[in-house]
């Protein structure tokens, strides 16, 4: 089990880093696209879609992480209670369990709305990229992410020593 955790934390920069590299590719694109617009009156006309694009890139593609990390926003108003009762843990995995679980949701309902953008032929309207391939990139990063807080459920239930958790 800790080869599998420790395979698990080597391979989770790689989606961040992919966060990165998008960010840092809208972060130049929106700077010639300024530059562009006020010195030449000719700005980059794509600019639109491909800063939707890269947002749907940098957001979806660190959310497994951000899940199997705690990353997200909590409300510790009782928090004391559940350390000092010991109940923390069984708060924490309850939740990782049913938000995991949760996830399946959003997941299929967007992959069926990718299916349709396919079937339809939807592409972005200044460099014509299909539409689907944004679309199954989030539902496979939501659909991860959901398996990811499903195992760290079950890992803080059980064991959760392997997580360095207190």
């Amino acid at each position: 089990m800790k080869s599998v955790i420790s395979a698990i934390r080597w391979l989770s920069p790689f989606p961040v880093v992919l966060a990165c590299v998008a960010l840092f590719a809208l972060m130049t694109m929106t700077f010639f696209d300024v530059v562009l617009r006020s010195i030449f009156n000719s700005p980059i006309e794509a600019a639109t879609e491909l800063t939707r694009i890269l947002m749907a890139i940098v957001v979806f593609s660190v959310l497994p992480q951000v899940s199997a990390q705690a990353g997200h926003i909590a409300v510790d108003l009782m928090d004391s209670l559940f350390f000092r009762w010991r109940l923390h843990n069984i708060r924490d995995g309850l939740g990782y369990l049913l938000c995991g679980a949760l996830m399946y949701w959003p997941a299929q309902r967007i992959w069926i709305l990718a299916e349709r953008w396919r079937d339809y032929g939807d592409v972005t309207e200044y460099l014509a990229i299909p539409q689907f391939y944004i679309g199954w990139f989030i539902a496979l990063s939501v659909a991860l992410s959901g398996l990811v807080m499903v195992g760290t459920g079950l890992l803080i239930l059980f064991a959760p020593r392997l997580l360095e958790r207190a």
